[in-house]
Formats: structure tokens, sequence, C-alpha cells
């Protein structure tokens, strides 16, 4: 047997589709975002700026998240020192779960180290938990959706996507007498559409369904306090968990779950996920928790983001570029073949200093590739300007269709 062989060839088979993945080398410039220093193919560092970043709001810059992982640092160290069950939960852990809950109108929340984990290990636990559950999930849930859904050893159901009537129809038809669990979420990262929820929770209450949605790139984005589409649309207290990350628009690190306190009792109890792993460091956990509590109060970033959102979709429609119809803060630009996608977002690095980066398979269907953009409340409209013309003219330089 020739392990190396069979290695070489899973990356070959990569480079082969065009969708082989390439980390850039930067470092973002604090105070400074979008922008940020490349290292990868350059004698020293070249002046980049960012537009592909989860960091929505450039929380993982603002002063009073700096300020308050530093006092954390002088305070307690870098480490949390274990599981939460064993040295690793701390005052700082507790007061975040409390601003969690309370943001999205819950009575608990649990911390994970990642929205990764949190899916996969609460959607796991939770059906196993649930003798007999079946899951109904959206066609286009994330991966760790997915993983935490075929961990559980659940049967699964899955309805096309955003589509109540293919969801009604599975509902119809299973057992009335089994546990039941619709996972969905509210904002689809790579379409920037936004799911029914209310339509969804009145099939839930119908069918005596729990439901469990996704937030992760709505949190802090949406609603008056930052609580997502579910804040935003009065939603939260029709959804029995809520689950969003730490590492988006709060701009640090982690993922969680809101819920009553009984299945936060369960998930805390029953997930290995939770249980056997190191817990968030205090410093980071003291980051988000100043993060969290002042996108309560202020709605400046919301705003601006909002804003540099729909100029960028404007300049782009207008200049002919296939923008696709996102209804949310993502702006998606079709491309549609993983090998031109690579090369427009290296000739956009190399020649224009711009960083974006390619979307493809397993992230999107095939044939669907993209550039995601994500402008921010501190991209200019200089900035957007200079970014259209450059994808302009690298449309035409490569013979892909632009609008009339």
């Amino acid at each position: 047997m020739n392990y190396n062989q069979i290695f070489d060839a899973a990356i070959s088979r990569l480079h082969a589709e065009g969708r082989y993945r390439v980390f850039i080398d930067i470092l973002r410039n604090k105070g400074a975002y979008p922008n940020a220093r490349c290292f990868a193919g350059h004698n020293g560092p070249k002046p980049i700026t960012v537009w592909c970043s989860n960091d929505y709001l450039a929380m993982g810059q603002h002063p009073k998240v700096i300020a308050a992982m530093e006092e954390a640092l002088h305070d307690v160290g870098a480490g949390s020192g274990g599981t939460r069950n064993i040295g690793g939960n701390t005052h700082y852990h507790i007061q975040l779960e409390e601003e969690l809950a309370d943001l999205h109108g819950k009575e608990g929340a649990l911390l994970f180290t990642s929205g990764y984990v949190s899916n996969d290990a609460t959607l796991s636990t939770l059906a196993k938990v649930l003798p007999g559950c079946v899951i109904f999930s959206d066609a286009l849930n994330h991966a760790s959706m997915i993983a935490g859904i075929r961990n559980s050893g659940a049967e699964k159901k899955v309805f096309r996507h955003n589509d109540v009537e293919h969801l009604e129809q599975l509902l119809a038809e299973t057992d009335p007498s089994v546990p039941k669990l619709i996972a969905f979420e509210s904002v689809y990262s790579m379409d920037g559409d936004i799911a029914p929820i209310h339509e969804i929770c009145d099939l839930a209450e119908k069918y005596n369904a729990l439901t469990y949605i996704d937030e992760v790139h709505a949190v802090g984005m949406y609603g008056p306090r930052g609580g997502g589409i579910t804040d935003r649309d009065e939603a939260a207290h029709r959804i029995d968990i809520i689950e969003g990350t730490l590492g988006k628009a709060f701009g640090v690190m982690g993922g969680y779950i809101a819920a009553d306190k009984r299945i936060i009792d369960v998930i805390r109890s029953y997930a290995p996920g939770f249980i056997f792993t190191t817990s968030l460091s205090p410093v980071l956990v003291a980051g988000v928790l100043a993060s969290v509590r002042h996108l309560k109060q202020s709605s400046v970033e919301r705003e601006g983001q909002q804003a540099a959102a729909a100029m960028l979709k404007s300049l782009m429609r207008e200049a002919g570029l296939p923008v696709m119809n996102s209804t949310t803060h993502i702006v998606p630009l079709m491309v549609g073949d993983p090998v031109k996608a690579k090369a427009i977002s290296d000739i956009l690095l190399a020649e224009y200093g711009v960083y974006v980066q390619p979307i493809n398979f397993p992230t999107v269907p095939r044939g669907t590739e993209r550039l995601r953009f994500t402008p921010g409340p501190q991209h200019t409209e200089e900035m957007m300007v200079e970014l259209t013309k450059a994808l302009v003219e690298i449309w035409e330089r490569m013979e892909l269709r632009l609008a009339a």
C-alpha cells in the first residue's frame, strides 16, 4: 500500500478541478481595517484591502474590545486552564452567557469554542436525547449542521431550500408521535437570502416540532439590539434554540446556543463537544463580552454596514457585473467556473491589492462558483468605485459577459 501515492492523488484531483484552496499570508493593521499587509509572493509586506472578512462590523478592531482583552490578559492571564467542569469556568464565561441569553430573550445560553462546534455538538446531542427523533433540514444548511445531524444518527429529511410547502409535506407524512426537529438558518451566507422564519414556526406549532435556527451570519447584524433576524422580525420567542457565533459580527471567536434552561442543561450535561473541550480563553470571552454589550446599545455599525453593502451592489449592477440578488449584507458575484474564479481572485490580489477569496465546491454547488464580498462600515465609496472598475477590467480581459 503506497499511502503517499493516495494522498498525492487526492490533492491532484483538487488541482485538476480548479478548487485547490490557497491560504493567504496577511496581517491586519490594528485600527485601520480593512487595510492589511500581504506577505505571500512579495519582497516584504504589500498593502492590500480586505473584502471578504466575516468580521462584518470591524468589531475585532474596536477600541472597547481590544481594551477589554488587554485588561483581562493582565488580570487573569492567557488561558482558561481546562474544560468548563475542570478549572476552565470563569466569571467572564458566566457573564457572557447571561448577556447572550438576554440578547435573545432566552432563559440561558451555553458557550462553545466555535460556531461549528456549537452546531455539531447541539444537534447531535439533542437528537440522541429525543428517542426516534426525525430532523428536517434545509437543503442549504451549513456543513456543521449537516455534521451534527449525521453524528446524531437520527433520521433526516431534507426540504428544498426555504420551501415551506415541501417542509409541510415531509412533516405531514411523518409519524405524529415521534419527536421532530426543524433545523435551518436565518441568513444563508453564500446566496445572501433569508429564511421564512414565521412560516416555519407556524408549521412547527402545527406539527409539534422543535425549532433550531443558525443565526451565525445575522447576530450583531440585525435587530434593534443585534439579536439577528429573529430579533428584527420579532420571532425569537417562537424559536426553541438559537445558535450563533462570536467570530463574525462580534469580531472575536467562539460559538453559543440560547434556549430555555432545561435544554441548556441537557446539552451542557450530555454533549461531548462541550464537556471534553478546553473552554475559550477568558481573554477572548472578555473581548466578546465588550462587543456584545456595545452592539446591544449601538446601531451605528449595523447601519454603516448595510449602507456599504447597498452601495456596492448598486455600483456592481450599474457596471453590468453579475451580482446575485442578495437581500442581506452579503454581496455575491457569480462566476460559474472554479478556475476563472481563482484567476480573478489572483489578479485582484497581485495587480490591484484587493483580497477576496473564490468560493468553490463543496461550499457552493458546482457551476455556481463565485466571489463573495462583505463590505463593512469602514469600506469607503472610493474603495468601492476602484473595486468595481478593477472587476470590469478583469471581466473584459477574461472575455466574461457583462450585462448591457
